[in-house]
């Protein structure tokens, strides 16, 4: 059987969409392909977003933005866009679904900070551990 396979994307894929794939390789293992990209990718890893997963106990280590691979965007399950501001359209072939997350953008609300960045690592988290038990993969056990 072959593993299920998700693409998070942003536009600059150096915060929201890193984060997501950080928190579903943490609780997914390798049951799940799991990869990032942006629309527009930035110069590098936001270091909140750093931050914030490594206090959840979650890593970014060696991940770099990267643009939308055209070939990985035919081949995954799903990809999954986080926020409203990076659009994805489908290609030729894809096989996949797309979706979109409408995050918390506690900066609306006067959040910001190492704050803001925790509020909006929680909500991917909670969005995570649904599409966890949605495509049916096994969780890793929690250790925080």
């Amino acid at each position: 059987m072959t593993r299920p396979s998700v693409l998070f994307v942003c536009v600059k894929n150096g915060g929201k969409s890193q984060m997501a794939a950080a928190l579903l390789r943490q609780a997914a293992g390798d049951a799940i392909e799991v990869h990032s990209a942006g629309t527009t990718p930035g110069a590098g890893i936001n270091e909140l977003s750093r931050q914030v997963i490594e206090e959840a106990g979650g890593s970014m280590a060696g991940e770099s933005t990267k643009p939308i691979d055209p070939e990985l965007l035919v081949r995954v399950d799903r990809v999954i866009v986080l926020g409203s501001e990076a659009v994805v359209e489908p290609v030729a072939g894809m096989r996949g679904s797309i979706e979109t997350w409408e995050t918390d953008e506690p900066s609306a609300r006067g959040i910001e900070g190492v704050e803001r960045m925790r509020l909006v690592r929680d909500d991917i988290r909670t969005r995570v551990a649904a599409l966890l038990a949605g495509v049916g993969a096994p969780a890793q056990p929690d250790t925080h």
